[in-house]
């Protein structure tokens, strides 16, 4: 799946899949198949590490008083729905994410 949404003060092209082509790299085997990344202003911040504990990073901090509340979590909730309801329909090539353009 993949979208793009505009926002206050960004305009943002996403993607989220599971297939092993759309990775930007060959994939081997007992090599890491996950990528995340985010580019702003032309520049490529790649954050695939770091993920493995974080829910339980979360929760401890959560334990010790120190977690996130209602109104910290509201915004992403709300684009996340807003997102789950959006339209559905096919991008022309021109538009397409840039992991996707090989297909």
């Amino acid at each position: 799946m993949a979208g793009f949404i505009e926002l206050e003060r960004a305009r943002v092209q996403w993607l989220l899949s599971t297939r092993m082509t759309d990775l930007p790299f060959a994939p081997e085997p007992g090599v890491k198949t996950t990528f995340r990344s985010i580019t702003v202003d032309g520049r490529e911040i790649e954050f695939s590490e770091g993920f493995n504990d974080l829910h339980t990073r979360v929760y401890q901090e959560m334990l010790e008083g120190r977690g996130f509340r209602i109104a910290d979590a509201r915004p992403s909730i709300e684009l996340t729905h807003r997102l789950r309801h959006a339209d559905v329909s096919t991008a022309d090539a021109a538009s397409r994410h840039p992991l996707l353009a090989k297909t």
